[in-house]
């Protein structure tokens, strides 16, 4: 059995291995000599490591702890448990690294490795670090995962996850699926009479409003600059229509001056329902969205602040009752 040290070799008289009479206990501290121990790693990063004690591998080094060390998580006892031992120390060693690394994927096997070396044969001793650690990890996995489909500014959805629920949405369930496309109304004059940093706050004011009284698996999505979207699925035209229109109000009814003296906004919006018992042919989501961003532009031409819908043929508009599209 092949058996390199972690460090470099010192000058001296050669090493000889202990006679087969004399017992030999492996040091519990992974990052001292293994002399009896060889472990299955391969350079230079690990995906994975062997559970068998039998292949020569090189020992890679153990990261460096600024604090006191750890204390070790299972008592020595017979020569296989002292190999055990040095086995789950060494795992949990590596997997610290390359945790350090954000290498999350290669940590978590080492750590799977070192549970099922500590509770094989036996019941576990301290097998709730373990478990602690594979939890600490699915929660990062999980706050990534969280923060790659999330907008940065307005931490309402990002269009990442937009287009993945479009593709993911098939036929309308229930009384069917409503996409609003919601943009604010001459945004630019904010940000060149205001600043950036008032329209910064406008945007996620706005989130705010728009995310007020979503039905059930209702949500807010950023769809790029000042445009946002709300799928509002298992709602019927007249429910869809209400909470567009609910939404346009709080917008235009918010206290602004309160950010800034002189500010207003306000939103138009453009609505898209369909339902599977109209008997109509249906659009994919993708394809509804694009309906909804024609009458988004009904909506501005009639002159803002307004939602445009359709019943039948015809166009109508909510929040603009004298105004007629053109």
């Amino acid at each position: 059995m092949a058996v390199l040290d972690q460090g470099l070799a010192q000058p001296g008289p050669a090493r000889r291995d202990p006679p087969a009479s004399e017992p030999t206990v492996p040091m519990q501290h992974p990052t001292r000599r293994l002399d009896t121990l060889a472990v299955p790693v391969s350079p230079p990063v690990v995906d994975s490591v062997p559970d068998s004690p039998t292949a020569a591998s090189v020992v890679p080094p153990a990261p460096v702890h600024n604090g006191p060390p750890a204390p070790a998580a299972v008592q020595l006892g017979t020569r296989g448990d002292a190999e055990d031992v040095s086995l789950v120390e060494l795992h949990e060693s590596i997997a610290e690294l390359l945790a350090s690394r954000n290498q999350w994927r290669q940590a978590y096997e080492h750590l799977r490795h070192a549970l099922r070396l500590a509770t094989v044969e036996r019941a576990p001793r301290v097998p709730e670090q373990f478990r602690l650690e594979v939890a600490r990890l699915r929660r990062e996995h999980a706050e990534a995962r969280e923060q790659s489909i999330r907008d940065a500014l307005t931490a309402s959805y990002n269009r990442r996850y937009l287009d993945q629920r479009l593709l993911e949405q098939g036929e309308p369930d229930g009384d069917g699926l409503a996409v609003a496309l919601v943009d604010l109304d001459w945004f630019k004059r904010v940000n060149d009479t205001f600043g950036h940093l008032v329209g910064d706050r406008v945007l996620r004011q706005v989130v705010e409003l728009l995310q007020v009284a979503l039905p059930e698996r209702g949500f807010c999505a950023r769809y790029g600059g000042e445009e946002f979207v709300l799928m509002l699925p298992g709602v019927d035209a007249s429910t869809a229509i209400t909470v567009a229109e609910a939404a346009r109000a709080r917008v235009e009814q918010f206290p602004w001056s309160t950010i800034v003296g002189g500010l207003r906004v306000t939103v138009s919006i453009g609505v898209a329902h369909q339902s599977a018992d109209t008997g109509q042919l249906l659009t994919r989501p993708d394809q509804q969205l694009r309906h909804a961003d024609g009458l988004l532009y009904t909506a501005k031409q009639s002159g803002r602040n307004a939602v445009a819908y359709r019943v039948g043929n015809e166009v109508r508009l909510s929040g603009a009752p004298n105004r007629r599209p053109r």
